[in-house]
C-alpha cells in the first residue's frame, strides 16, 4: 500500500511540477506586460487609452482561447490542447519582442492571449481530474502560486532589464524558456478520467447545452458572475500598478520597485489559501479573500502616502492571488468529466470579457480625468457582486469525488 501511495505521490508531483513550470512562463509574460506598457507609454508616446488597449486586446485572445480550446480539451484530451496553447502562446510572445508598431504589437498580443487563456483552464482541469479528492484544492492552489513565482520573476527581469536593456530584450528573455516547457509536456500523461469517458459520438453543441442544463443553471450562473467580476479587476488593477505608481508621482525605476515589494506577497496569498481550502472550504476561501481584495483596492486607490500604497498593494496581491487559486480549484468541481472543459472553459471565457473592459476602464476614465481613487472604488464593488453570488449561489465542494 505504501508503494502505491509513493508512486501516486511522485505522478501528482510530477504532473504539478510540468503543469507548473508552464503555468509560471504564463504568468512571466502576463507580468511583464504590465512594465512593457508603462515602458512602451514613454517610448511611443502613447496616451492612456492607447495603453489600455494593450490590456484589453490580451484579454479577448484570452476569451477566444479559453471557448475555443475548451471545447477542443472536452474533444481530443486535455494534453493535447496544453502542449499547443503553449507553442502558440511562446511563438507570439517573441515575435511581440520585434514589433516595429503599435498595431502589430496588439496583434501579437491577442494570439498571445488565445494561447494563455486556452491553457490555464485546462491545466486546472487536468490537474484536478488526476489527484485524489482529499487533496485536489490544495494541489490546484499550488498550482496557482506558479502564476506569483513567474509574477515575480517579471518584476525581477523588469526591474534590473528594462530600464537598461529596454523592453525588447525582456521580452525575448520571457519567451525563450517556454520552449523548454513544451518539451516536458510531451512526456505527461492525459487526464485519466477523460480517458474513460471520451465520448466521440457527442457533438460539441451537445456539450455546450449540458453546461446550461438543469443541473448546471445554478453553479454556471455563480461561475459567469464570479469569473467576470474576478477577472474585471484583476487585469483592470495589476496590469496598471506600474503605471498607477507613476501616476502617483513615482519614478519609472521606483514605481517598478515598489510594484516588486507587492508582487512578493503573492505567495503567501496562495500558500494561505492552499492550506485553508481543504479545512474551511471552497466558498469560505474564496469569499474571505475576495473580501480582502475588495479592502485593499479601495485603501490603495485613496491614499498618497508611501508606506500605505506599499502595504495596500502587498495586501492586495496578498488576497488577490489566494482567491484566484480558490477559483481554479472550485471551478472545475462544477462540472462532470465529458463537459467539464466545455464548463470551465466557458466560465473562463466569460471572465476574459471582464478583462477586456478592466483595462479599458481605467485608460478611459483617466483620460476623462476621474480619480485613480474613484476608479478602484468600481472594482472594489464588483467584487463585492462577485462575493455574494458565491455566499448566495454556490455550493460547498470541498473533498467531493469529481463525477
Amino acid at each position: 500500500m505504501r508503494q502505491v501511495v509513493n508512486v501516486q505521490s511522485v505522478s501528482r508531483n510530477k504532473l504539478l511540477g510540468v503543469a507548473g513550470i508552464g503555468w509560471l512562463f504564463d504568468a512571466l509574460d502576463v507580468g511583464i506586460l504590465s512594465f512593457v506598457i508603462a515602458a512602451l507609454a514613454k517610448d511611443w508616446n502613447l496616451t492612456t487609452t492607447q495603453m489600455g488597449w494593450i490590456g484589453s486586446v490580451n484579454s479577448i485572445g484570452m476569451a477566444v482561447g479559453a471557448f475555443v480550446f475548451g471545447i477542443f480539451a472536452d474533444r481530443i484530451g486535455r494534453k493535447s490542447v496544453f502542449i499547443w496553447t503553449l507553442v502558440i502562446f511562446s511563438l507570439a510572445s517573441g515575435l511581440s519582442a520585434f514589433a516595429s508598431t503599435l498595431t502589430i504589437f496588439i496583434v501579437l498580443r491577442f494570439f498571445i492571449g488565445m494561447g494563455l487563456g486556452g491553457e490555464l483552464p485546462v491545466a486546472s482541469t487536468l490537474v484536478s481530474e488526476n489527484v485524489a479528492a482529499n487533496e485536489r484544492g490544495r494541489v490546484v492552489v499550488l498550482l496557482e502560486s506558479f502564476w506569483a513565482v513567474g509574477w515575480l520573476l517579471a518584476a525581477l527581469i523588469s526591474y534590473f532589464v528594462i530600464p537598461q536593456y529596454g523592453w525588447r530584450v525582456a521580452l525575448i528573455l520571457t519567451a525563450i524558456p517556454a520552449i523548454y516547457a513544451v518539451y516536458l509536456r510531451l512526456h505527461l500523461p492525459d487526464s485519466q478520467q477523460f480517458t474513460a469517458k471520451k465520448n466521440p459520438s457527442r457533438s460539441v453543441l451537445q456539450n455546450l447545452k449540458d453546461v446550461w442544463s438543469k443541473p448546471y443553471i445554478k453553479p454556471t450562473f455563480m461561475l459567469w458572475i464570479v469569473w467576470f467580476t474576478v477577472v474585471f479587476s484583476y487585469y483592470g488593477m495589476f496590469l496598471w500598478l506600474p503605471s498607477v505608481m507613476v501616476l502617483k508621482g513615482f519614478s519609472l525605476i521606483k514605481s517598478f520597485e515598489y510594484v516588486l515589494l507587492m508582487t512578493l506577497a503573492q505567495l503567501p496569498g496562495y500558500f494561505t489559501a492552499a492550506w485553508l481550502i481543504e479545512k474551511a472550504g471552497r466558498k469560505f476561501v474564496l469569499a474571505t479573500y475576495l473580501l480582502g481584495t475588495a479592502i485593499s483596492a479601495l485603501i490603495f486607490g485613496l491614499t498618497d502616502v508611501t508606506w500605505m500604497l506599499i502595504v495596500s498593494g502587498m495586501l492586495l496581491s496578498f488576497f488577490n492571488l489566494g482567491a484566484w487559486g480558490a477559483l481554479y480549484a472550485y471551478t472545475p468541481e462544477q462540472y462532470p468529466t465529458v463537459i467539464r472543459g466545455t464548463g470551465v472553459g466557458m466560465a473562463a471565457s466569460v471572465g476574459r470579457l471582464g478583462g477586456i473592459f478592466g483595462p479599458l476602464l481605467v485608460g478611459t476614465l483617466m483620460a476623462n480625468g476621474i480619480s485613480i481613487g474613484w476608479i478602484f472604488a468600481i472594482f472594489c464593488c464588483a467584487i463585492l457582486i462577485g462575493i455574494f453570488a458565491i455566499l448566495f449561489l454556490g455550493n460547498e465542494t470541498k473533498q467531493t469525488v469529481l463525477q
